[in-house]
């Protein structure tokens, strides 16, 4: 989301801030690697140990970020941006698929799965904390706060089409109450609350009130958390990427 927002209208700071959170975030990845299980470890694309080299150089690059943001180098900082969703994107989508599984349309529907999921999330997150960064920098051109609505839009979008294959794959084994109950929440907490936001929120912009705006993004946050976390369990019981 870093990536494709219009940083040239935000202030230095917010991306000094986001880079300490995602160093924060590598340096917890990195000491919980090992700890998600992996029966066929040797087969990854990535095994624990380069995932875990992976986690560390991402902490490193995102603190050496937020130095060059401090320091308001933002030509360098960019730099730092795109070194930084680069790694984390490729840790995050080889680290748990197989050189067998990624060849089949199951592996290719996880790294999509995953892709989406990470781009869902990041999309409510980015916009949730760009929001608040409003009250620190009210002159800020609101441009990027409507960018990050219409990622939050896309994404979902996208996620819906993802979760829509899984749908499909999963056939007649969704089955039993328990199964429906979380796919009812997945669907209506994941994919069809962040799209309602992403309206609401769009139409709240016409207005310029950031505050009012983040407020939803916020609520969107909460949504798709819970809708990823109900995927997660739906994952472990049937395997398909809901």
């Amino acid at each position: 989301m870093w990536a494709v927002m219009p940083r040239n209208q935000v202030t230095s700071g917010f991306f000094r801030i986001q880079m300490l959170l995602v160093m924060a975030l590598s340096v917890l990845s990195a000491l919980a690697i090992h700890q998600f299980e992996q029966p066929v470890e040797s087969s990854t694309v990535l095994s624990s140990t380069n995932s875990f080299v992976g986690c560390v150089v991402l902490a490193a690059a995102s603190f050496l970020g937020s130095v060059f943001w401090t320091l308001e180098r933002r030509q360098a900082g960019t730099v730092q941006v795109f070194c930084v969703a680069a790694l984390s994107t490729i840790v995050l989508l080889l680290s748990f698929v197989s050189l067998a599984e990624i060849q089949s349309v199951e592996g290719i529907l996880f790294v999509l799965s995953e892709f989406s999921a990470a781009s869902l999330l990041g999309a409510a997150m980015t916009g949730m904390l760009l929001g608040h960064w409003y009250l620190t920098s009210p002159t800020m051109s609101t441009a990027p706060l409507n960018r990050m609505t219409v990622l939050f839009g896309v994404t979902a979008l996208l996620r819906l089409f993802v979760a829509g294959g899984g749908l499909l794959m999963a056939g007649d084994q969704l089955s039993g109450q328990t199964h429906l109950m979380w796919l009812s929440l997945r669907w209506t907490a994941g994919i069809v609350g962040p799209l309602v936001l992403s309206v609401m929120i769009w139409r709240i912009l016409k207005f310029k009130n950031t505050q009012s705006a983040t407020g939803v993004f916020f609520a969107g946050v909460i949504l798709t958390f819970i809708g990823e976390l109900t995927a997660d369990l739906l994952f472990r019981d049937l395997h398909i990427p809901l």
